[in-house]
């Protein structure tokens, strides 16, 4: 996915792919390598180029304002409207599956739903704990669930597909 971003003044490209259960992210040409793994709604530990974790929270203020904070230092970041999602990234964009991922290893503790029922926009779908924690995975939007990929404890890798929904 390509979008822009405007940090303290300053616009930069950002190019995001996943390789594997990571990332490869490129700004303004320079790629790194980072493995994300979510700790709670706004909080994520990121491992960049194998230097151990940055915590980052991202906590948005107003349509498009975001403040994220990097160890402890809060940075303020616009989102331009022009990002842009290519025609394999459809279901980041909202058209298309949309596709359940396990943001790190874990156990399934609890799974919200079925092959074939109707979720809505934020809808809980599935509980992973990882790290002695539980993370809640919502549905990006509302469909109906087409795949159930697991079962309740069931251990799954970072990356592992959960639950596709259309």
């Amino acid at each position: 996915m390509h979008f822009e971003i405007d940090v303290a003044g300053r616009t930069r490209r950002i190019t995001v792919a996943r390789v594997g259960a990571a990332f490869a992210v490129t700004v303004d040409g320079r790629t790194r390598h980072v493995d994300a793994a979510r700790i709670d709604a706004q909080t994520l530990s990121l491992v960049v180029d194998n230097v151990w974790p940055h915590d980052v929270i991202v906590a948005p203020e107003r349509r498009g304002q975001l403040t994220v904070t990097v160890n402890g230092t809060p940075i303020p970041v616009s989102v331009n409207g022009r990002r842009r999602a290519h025609h394999d990234e459809a279901s980041a964009a909202g058209a298309g599956p949309q596709r359940l991922v396990a943001p790190m290893s874990g156990k399934v503790v609890r799974l919200l739903v079925r092959q074939g029922d109707s979720v809505e926009t934020r809808q809980p779908i599935v509980v992973v704990e990882a790290m002695k924690m539980e993370n809640e995975l919502r549905a990006s939007r509302g469909g109906t669930v087409s795949d159930v990929h697991v079962r309740e404890g069931q251990l799954v890798d970072a990356g592992s597909l959960l639950v596709t929904i259309l």
